[in-house]
């Protein structure tokens, strides 16, 4: 199936400022690309638009990542891309083998230790006694993502971009990357590589869940490869766009600013389309499940950081 996905992010910029985006899709997905993959960098003001030509590289997760020094105003990040994508939800690693940590490829051991928001240093003796009974493998990490999804109650009133894997314990609640990092430290917690993942997952052959936004997800290495894992969805899903993988969010921020960059605006989409580029309709609520007087919330989930 092809799946079109497409963004536009603005900003006011009171000073001139450098800044760093992760908003390509990450390298791998390169064969499946049916478009281009660009990122335009746009300054606005009264009279005319400029075009900043950004400067692109890899970071040392893989990530394709691109840097830009823009002037004092308004700044716009557009992108639209097309993607084939397989018509089958997420694998389930039902059987897969936990390596021991002697046999595990020197590259994935980074995702075994403690970052940002990732505190696994804490929670091994935690991790040990909620899932240190149940068989290693894809049977316990499954049961480690069940159990954060059960017991974490999404809120987006409670995100801040300080909260740890700890605060989500402790609390029971926040966004889709409070509780991908909670699962995350309890997996490498248990000796699991995990790592984070931003990307994009838009409502592809589900009903219409609200506005769009960038998704958080996490990935687990077992038998010799890694697999995709929703703490906050807990459901296999279609049409999961891969932008970029690090240790936690501080390592896949959608824009980072050195100075003051204040968003103006966000819309991000991802929608499944025919060979024409029509849009394919989603199906129907078969239930109303948000009463009709709750006013819409503003996506949050995409972490955009400033550095001063």
């Amino acid at each position: 199936m092809l799946i079109q996905s497409e963004f536009d992010i603005q900003f006011h910029l009171p000073g001139e400022t450098p800044m760093v985006a992760l908003l390509h899709l990450h390298p791998s997905l390169d064969a499946a690309l049916r478009s281009s993959d660009d990122l335009v960098v746009e300054h606005i003001d009264a009279n005319h638009t400029t075009s900043i030509l950004p400067e692109n590289y890899t970071d040392s997760f893989g990530n394709r990542c691109a840097r830009f020094h823009a002037p004092a105003g308004a700044l716009r990040l557009t992108g639209n891309t097309i993607l084939e994508a397989p018509e089958t939800p997420d694998p389930q690693p039902f059987g897969a083998e936990q390596h021991q940590v002697e046999d595990l490829p020197s590259e994935v051991l980074q995702f075994l230790l403690a970052s940002r928001y990732c505190e696994v240093d804490r929670f091994s003796a935690i991790a040990s006694d909620l899932f240190g009974n149940l068989p290693p493998g894809g049977e316990r990490a499954m049961a480690i993502r069940d159990w954060v999804n059960w017991k974490v109650r999404f809120d987006y009133a409670k995100a801040r971009p300080t909260k740890t894997a700890m605060d989500v314990y402790t609390e029971r609640e926040g966004v889709c990357r409070d509780f991908q990092h909670l699962a995350i430290t309890l997996t490498r917690a248990m000796n699991m590589p995990a790592r984070y993942v931003t990307g994009q997952l838009g409502d592809i052959r589900i009903p219409f869940s609200g506005a769009g936004d960038f998704s958080a997800w996490y990935q687990v290495w077992l038998g010799g490869r890694w697999w995709d894992m929703d703490a906050r969805h807990n459901t296999p899903r279609l049409g999961r766009i891969l932008m970029a993988t690090g240790r936690d969010a501080a390592d896949v921020a959608i824009t980072t600013s050195f100075g003051q960059a204040n968003l103006t605006h966000f819309y991000v989409e991802s929608n499944e389309i025919d060979s024409s580029g029509a849009r394919i309709p989603l199906p129907p609520r078969l239930v109303e499940q948000v009463p009709s007087h709750v006013p819409p919330q503003r996506p949050v989930n995409a972490l955009v950081t400033q550095s001063e």
